[in-house]
């Protein structure tokens, strides 16, 4: 399975998950052999662990980044890609996390809207920039500081799309 599948079969469980809370991993692979709709791997494990394991953590990240958004009125599908997206970044660092962020892209693209997708990438850019920014040689005395980026415009959810 590819990794891109991979981050979009843990997608549909961890959506699963936001609206069944007690359920497990093992019960969803259940329900998912008897349906022979999706089958997970190793990998789609880990991203679906790891953002569950992580919600706190990732959630606290995301909301750094929300301008005039509150991570409750996100809608779910949002949610659950920016959590797993979050809980990828913080949990691995064999995967660039400009892939990361376009594989989130392309998921809100398929199961959320242009505008989400937009929003999506707006609030990754922004952590994973921020994140970078240690990394970075201290600027010179005198050197003109970045310009502060513009907000994301929000999810879709302020035009009826994608109510939470």
């Amino acid at each position: 399975m590819q990794r891109s599948q991979a981050r979009e079969t843990a997608f549909i469980y961890y959506f699963e998950k936001l609206f069944n809370p007690e359920i497990s991993w093992d019960e969803l692979t259940e329900l998912a052999a008897e349906s022979e709709v999706l089958q997970g791997d190793a990998f789609t494990r880990t991203l679906f662990e790891a953002a569950v394991v992580s919600v706190e953590e990732a959630d606290g990240e995301i909301r750094r980044y929300l301008k005039n958004w509150r991570l409750e009125r996100l809608p779910k599908t949002v949610l659950a890609i920016l959590r797993l997206s979050v809980a990828e970044l913080l949990s691995t660092k064999d995967v660039p996390p400009g892939v990361v962020a376009n594989e989130a892209v392309e998921l809100a693209k398929k199961y959320a809207t242009p505008k989400d997708a937009s929003f999506i990438n707006g609030v990754l850019g922004s952590f994973i920039r921020a994140r970078q920014k240690p990394a970075e040689p201290a600027a010179s005395a005198g050197a003109e500081a970045p310009a502060e980026t513009a907000a994301p415009a929000g999810p879709a959810a302020d035009e009826g799309a994608g109510q939470a």
